[in-house]
């Protein structure tokens, strides 16, 4: 039974190389086939250069202010600001921000 056991590990091993399967992980499962790399690689080149006035980023924030941000832009929204979102509302509140009313321990 022993013997028999060893086999099977060994025909394991054989069909599991790990350089083998390193080999077609990486040089085929990850990658796209040849003909939608060219067509990635002609999108990019045609692509419009990415704007410069603008980033997008990512912010943490507690629930319940975000609760709130979402609340005040549905209010905006039923008063007729229809392209009213969170953004354009962080940036309304920054340009209305004195420096001198903000609490020490924020």
């Amino acid at each position: 039974m022993a013997a028999r056991d060893e086999e099977a590990g060994l025909g394991a091993a054989r069909v599991l190389d790990g350089d083998e399967v390193a080999g077609v992980l990486s040089g085929t499962f990850y990658q796209a086939p040849p003909k939608s790399r060219s067509a990635l690689r002609a999108r990019r080149a045609d692509a419009k250069p990415k704007p410069t006035h603008y980033k997008v980023i990512c912010i943490s924030m507690y629930t319940k202010d975000l609760d709130r941000l979402d609340e005040l832009v549905e209010q905006l929204k039923e008063r007729g600001v229809t392209k009213a979102n969170r953004s354009a509302l962080i940036r309304v509140a920054l340009e209305q921000l004195d420096l001198d009313r903000v609490p020490r321990g924020i």
